[in-house]
């Protein structure tokens, strides 16, 4: 194992050397800023996409999808995990069921599964959606559970725990409230949920490299060509991320995709032709808890970047994987970066590169 750790460490000595930011502006800069990152090592490899008025601005792979047989990243082709942007995939179906009268954002939960354990207080599907529900987080490790869950499976490992507040009156970021939402979607469709997600919002937006991780009837082959190997950073080089199985909560943080498919999923936020107006000012308006803003609404971050720019869209970080997608409704631009890797710290580089383009085009 340390002579493959080695190994990879290493495999980098060959790359062109690290690029002098001093002079450079605009695109170049933004370009030297994630050579840098893969050359110092911060990660293996990264895909970007930045699209200005539904034109690309700036779209490369830099990097490794595969550092053992030194295959470059291709933001076009190469499948990441996305992490928590899945979760911006979920709101736009949810929006469309609620369009087609399958459900209302203000149902109870036990509406759709009555069989779920009763708490304290009863929720909403609007309160998972906004992660106000009380649902608890992660403990432990089960962050990479690594068992062939499906959604319905999945609640045992959390059904019989407390609300941790009130719903409503109170804000815990979650995966496990969107593995309750898509359970309750899919029992109000009647079909699974991946199958709702790709006939209703996946293949109208011709986002064709957006899939499950796991095989499925109603999916195929759970060979995925083009796929990314998931790393973990250590002191000395990249290991291989530890396996996981991400299929049960494919809503909050399972789906896999493409720089490429995930910029067409943020220029539907500014062309807004999926879903009524009025169900997008739904999705994208921040939730209150006790007349404050939690910067989230349903399924979507709606915040300020670090020079507090509105934008809307949400970044993931799980097993392998940290991504961005960033939607400026002002500049109307998006940006959908893809890395793959376990959060290795590099959001100020990311942001230093992204700053240096809002105001291009």
């Amino acid at each position: 194992m340390n002579s493959f750790i080695t190994y990879l460490s290493n495999i980098f000595t060959h790359q062109v050397k690290v690029k002098s930011l001093k002079g450079l502006s605009g695109l170049k800069k933004s370009d030297a800023i994630l050579h840098n990152l893969c050359v110092e090592k911060s990660i293996p490899g990264l895909a970007i996409t930045i699209t200005k008025r539904d034109e690309i601005l700036f779209q490369k792979g830099f990097g490794y999808c595969d550092i053992e047989n030194e295959i470059p990243v291709n933001p076009k082709e190469t499948i990441f995990r996305i992490a928590s942007i899945s979760k911006c995939i979920t709101g736009l179906a949810l929006g469309k069921m609620v369009e087609e009268g399958l459900l209302e954002f203000d149902d109870s939960f036990y509406k759709y599964v009555p069989n779920y354990p009763k708490k304290a207080y009863d929720f909403t599907l609007r309160q998972l959606a906004s992660h106000t529900a009380g649902i608890r987080a992660y403990r432990g490790k089960e962050f990479g559970l690594n068992q062939p869950f499906s959604i319905a499976d999945s609640l045992e490992v959390f059904k019989d725990d407390p609300l941790m507040f009130k719903p409503g009156k109170g804000y815990l970021y979650n995966s496990f409230d969107f593995v309750l939402l898509s359970l309750a979607m899919q029992e109000a469709s009647g079909m699974p949920f991946e199958q709702y997600v790709k006939e209703k919002v996946l293949d109208p937006l011709g986002m064709r490299n957006t899939i499950p991780p796991l095989q499925h009837p109603t999916i195929g082959s759970s060979v995925v060509e083009n796929q990314a190997k998931f790393y973990t950073k250590t002191p000395i080089g990249f290991k291989k991320a530890i396996e996981v199985n991400n299929f049960y909560k494919l809503a909050g943080g399972g789906y896999l995709s493409t720089s490429d498919d995930v910029a067409k999923l943020g220029q539907e936020l500014l062309d807004k032709n999926l879903l009524e107006k009025e169900t997008y000012l739904e999705l994208l308006t921040a939730q209150l808890v006790d007349q404050e803003s939690i910067y989230y609404g349903l399924g979507f971050q709606v915040s300020e970047d670090n020079l507090g720019r509105n934008f809307v869209g949400h970044v993931g970080s799980s097993v392998g994987v940290y991504s961005n997608l960033f939607v400026y409704p002002n500049e109307k631009l998006v940006v959908s970066i893809l890395i793959n890797c376990t959060d290795s710290k590099v959001q100020n580089s990311l942001d230093s590169a992204i700053n240096t383009l809002v105001h291009l085009g």
